[in-house]
């Protein structure tokens, strides 16, 4: 069985940084494609970030050039560093499979921005 722990999330204000930690067990995040999704209160959950097992990343358009995907394959960890952070950046933030049949969701980490 597969499990996602996150972690790193927190209250920070307006252009400020984050990094969340994704650590996978069950599974290897170097033979996967990972992603990053974020869910904010009544809406859908969305992906913002993603790595191929390649190491080729992409992103939504609202974070890029602000937020950065890496993973440390030994660690078996997958990271998000959050730079510029804006209160719409507000939400969950989950750890998954970028493609094909997602892992059980872990607990997500809450991401708060605001003065």
């Amino acid at each position: 069985q597969v499990q996602l722990v996150e972690s790193g999330g927190g209250l920070v204000q307006p252009g400020g940084s984050l990094k969340l930690s994704c650590v996978a067990s069950g599974s290897s995040v170097s033979t996967n494609s990972m992603a990053w999704y974020r869910q904010a209160p009544g809406k859908q959950r969305e992906l913002v970030a993603r790595i191929t097992s390649g190491g080729r990343t992409n992103y939504v358009d609202s974070v890029k050039g602000r937020f950065t995907i890496s993973r440390d394959n030994a660690k078996n960890t997958v990271y998000l560093q959050m730079n510029s952070l804006k209160p719409e950046d507000t939400a969950v933030y989950y750890c998954n499979r970028g493609l094909g049949v997602l892992f059980p969701w872990g607990q997500g980490t809450q991401v708060t921005v605001s003065s």
